[in-house]
């Protein structure tokens, strides 16, 4: 029997629905797979599992100090473990930004965490501008507006690449 925990760190959802199609994926008969968020996972005992999944967004061109804090506190014991990463944010919908090697997040990651995970993934995320406050729907719309992204705060836009997605699931699963 093999135990995974896929803990993930979301503002608005769209990371735990990734998080969710690789539970999915990677739960089988001889798996069992727990997906808590990286405030409930202050609180495990990460030795108790083979694997260990993490997925982050991005909001304001940041991951949240909270991520670092713990990858850098636990990288021992992840390092131990089969592990894999992996960063939600809207400028991975530009195809020259979506890999582990070009998104600016991930290379951002890389290079302030203690912890170099064995695997990596970058999706696409989500407008979703009916959702926002008003700072944050100004706020996104204005980087929209400078990367030349969605403007239009009626509506929502989902960049998520749920086939690459799958594939990433498939390779963890498989790990």
């Amino acid at each position: 029997m093999s135990r995974t925990l896929i803990i993930y760190s979301t503002v608005d959802g769209q990371t735990k629905a990734i998080c969710d199609q690789i539970q999915a994926i990677c739960k089988t008969e001889s798996n069992i797979v727990t997906m808590i968020s990286l405030e409930e996972a202050q609180s495990v005992n990460l030795s108790y599992y083979d694997k260990v999944l993490i997925g982050a967004s991005i909001r304001y061109g940041k991951h949240r100090p909270e991520l670092f804090q713990y990858v850098n506190r636990h990288r021992a014991v992840l390092n131990s473990k089969k592990n894999a990463f992996f960063t939600v944010n809207v400028v991975a919908r530009k195809p020259e930004k979506n890999t582990p090697e070009t998104n600016p997040y991930m290379k951002k990651f890389i290079q302030l965490s203690l912890w170099q995970p064995q695997q990596l993934g970058v999706f696409a995320g989500k407008i979703d501008y009916p959702k926002y406050r008003f700072f944050d729907k100004f706020m996104i719309r204005f980087i929209m507006w400078i990367t030349k992204g969605p403007t239009d705060t009626s509506g929502t836009y989902e960049f998520t690449d749920w086939d690459k997605v799958q594939e990433f699931g498939k390779a963890f699963s498989e790990r």
